[in-house]
């Protein structure tokens, strides 16, 4: 870990050690974590990955993930509902659209929040949206219903993604608070359940146009990588929760069995090489993020330093020109990216697994919470599947294949295959 890596971990240890203190209460009374993102937009870790020109602390994508990481040891919660503020202060970093940073980049320091409300769940096709821009005089009205709009319910602003008037697509920044936004806490998933990811309806929300950033052409981009790599975050740090309350619960443990080969749980060498199991995957998982966060970084740098001479393109749209040296970068990211992605998921669900080994049925006692790990890591692991991932690496290696920069999902249409 870099120097500066060190000192933003002490910064914020702290609010972290704050945060898990009252996780495992949170989660059996269902109780939404507002006061803890406040407390980490008020601590300046909503700004870590600012510019410290623009009130931030400057952080890398390699210090931001092992910030990350430690914030999903306490709540697996926080870093997913807030992928997609930290997704738009990356986006925004890559675009080099200085007109665009400075209208965000001083909300963002004075702690403003972004969400996310890019999913649907309607009838629409593979890759469609009925998610509509109408137009208003010079600005316009939006109307839609999105799903899955991580981190909004906590956010001062969500991004959308929108049709124009023109059928194009937009990504359209709308204040929570709006006249005709309604944010809903209706997620049913068994695990991650305090993220907010929940339906959002926008009815003839007011939009001025300023506000609407028209998305061109799809071209390779680190962003990919990026959004996958927070969940990954996520997925190691419920393994290092694994392993905490692993130890804890040996440490604690009185009572213990006639066939163990120790005086008591502690001492008996079959339960701490349990917790060494559990400890294997958890820095493995760790350790595996951090290296894709480094390719990460390379492709970021690739991308800013305008090797390609010329702008990265709009938000979300960043764009390598025709440098091959960025192309590659952001290729090389967006590979190890998915091939981590497989060795991590199954280290966070072995670790939230092997967790059980150390105690009896008093381990699934629902006080407790010991169970939340898995189900957190089963859902984190769902989303984008690894199944997926898996084909389009053998794709690329074997026969060159490209790989897959954009996911949609939606309503498979007759001879639609995906």
């Amino acid at each position: 870990m870099s120097a500066q890596g060190r000192d933003l971990s002490s910064r914020f240890s702290c609010v972290f050690e704050r945060i898990a203190e009252g996780a495992v209460q949170r989660e059996r009374n269902r109780e939404l974590p507002h006061p803890q993102v406040r407390w980490l937009a008020e601590a300046g870790f909503t700004a870590v990955s600012l510019p410290e020109s623009s009130g931030g602390a400057g952080a890398t994508r390699s210090e931001l993930f092992a910030l990350l990481i430690e914030l999903g040891a306490a709540d697996s919660n926080l870093p997913q509902l807030l992928r997609a503020h930290f997704a738009f202060i990356e986006e925004l970093l890559l675009s080099g659209d200085r007109e665009e940073q400075e209208r965000w980049f001083p909300r963002i320091a004075a702690g403003e929040v972004f969400g996310n409300a890019t999913h649907e769940r309607s009838a629409a096709g593979v890759g469609e949206l009925v998610t509509h821009l109408q137009q208003d005089g010079e600005d316009y009205v939006l109307h839609g219903i999105k799903a899955y709009s991580t981190g909004t319910l906590f956010a001062d602003w969500t991004n959308v993604a929108a049709v124009t008037p023109d059928g194009g697509r937009a990504r359209v920044t709308v204040p929570v608070g709006a006249a005709g936004v309604d944010a809903k806490d209706d997620w049913n998933g068994f695990g991650q359940r305090l993220t907010g990811s929940g339906t959002t309806t926008f009815t003839g929300v007011r939009v001025p146009a300023e506000a609407v950033r028209p998305q061109g052409e799809q071209r390779r981009t680190p962003m990919a990588a990026f959004v996958q790599i927070v969940l990954l975050a996520t997925l190691a740090g419920v393994a290092l929760a694994a392993q905490r309350d692993a130890v804890d619960f040996v440490r604690r443990r009185t009572r213990h069995y006639s066939q163990g080969v120790g005086a008591t749980a502690a001492q008996d060498p079959l339960v701490q090489t349990v917790v060494g199991r559990v400890s294997t995957d958890a820095v493995t998982a760790r350790a595996l993020v951090l290296h894709a966060a480094a390719a990460l970084d390379a492709a970021h740098e690739a991308v800013v330093s305008g090797v390609s001479g010329a702008a990265a393109g709009a938000a979300g749209d960043s764009g390598t020109g025709d440098a091959p040296e960025v192309a590659a970068a952001i290729d090389a990211a967006e590979l190890v990216t998915v091939q981590v992605q497989s060795a991590v998921v199954d280290a966070a669900l072995r670790a939230a697994t092997t967790l059980f080994e150390v105690g009896g049925a008093s381990a699934t006692d629902a006080d407790r919470a010991l169970d939340r790990h898995w189900r957190n890591a089963r859902v984190l692991s769902s989303h984008n599947p690894v199944v997926f991932q898996q084909r389009v690496i053998g794709d690329h290696l074997v026969n060159g294949g490209e790989l897959t920069y954009f996911w949609a999902t939606g309503e498979t249409r007759s001879g639609q295959t995906g």
